[in-house]
């Protein structure tokens, strides 16, 4: 690979990290050529865009936000073979990684980067696969914000007509 191959790839990397906010990091490394294009086509359906990087490379192209983006925290799971997995959906990765094994130990978790954080090892997998979206979350805090509320304004207003039952009971009796 040429300097300028290189210098293009670590500039396509940079890009895809740096508009990433969740990436996963895994070790496809004893998977057959069949089994590589089937993670491909599952990752494409869904919308991941997969790619086998060089480790050196990846840490190039992380370097110039390793400490604002927090990205330096996942330079360690840059070793041995590494598949990066780029999404826009923070579980979404670990949903297809762990539908996609079933019996098999591949792809294996070394890293994930959600958000700035960073979650290492396999074991964190079922982990990563109940998080909620950011839209989950918003519906959540809307509709506890809204039950309080909603509670609060049925009680006026049965308040409301009760008050004036009392009262017109009282007109008709005067």
């Amino acid at each position: 690979m040429t300097k300028t191959d290189k210098g293009l790839l670590i500039q396509e990397l940079r890009e895809k990290f740096e508009n990433a906010s969740f990436f996963y990091v895994t070790d496809a490394s004893s998977l057959t050529v069949a089994k590589i294009n089937q993670l491909r086509r599952t990752c494409f359906d869904k919308g991941i865009d997969i790619k086998t990087v060089k480790n050196t490379l990846a840490i190039k192209a992380m370097d110039e936000h390793a400490e604002s983006k927090n990205f330096k925290a996942i330079f360690s799971a840059f070793k041995g073979q590494s598949t990066v997995l780029f999404s826009n959906d923070g579980k979404l990765p670990a949903s297809v990684i762990k539908e996609f094994r079933g019996k098999d130990t591949r792809p294996v978790l070394k890293a994930a980067y959600i958000d700035s954080d960073v979650f290492f090892g396999d074991d964190q997998l079922d982990i990563l696969t109940k998080l909620k979206t950011k839209n989950e979350l918003i519906g959540e805090i809307i509709f506890t914000l809204q039950s309080p509320a909603q509670n609060v304004i049925s009680a006026l207003k049965s308040g409301g007509a009760t008050i004036a039952g009392v009262l017109k009971t009282l007109e008709e009796r005067g």
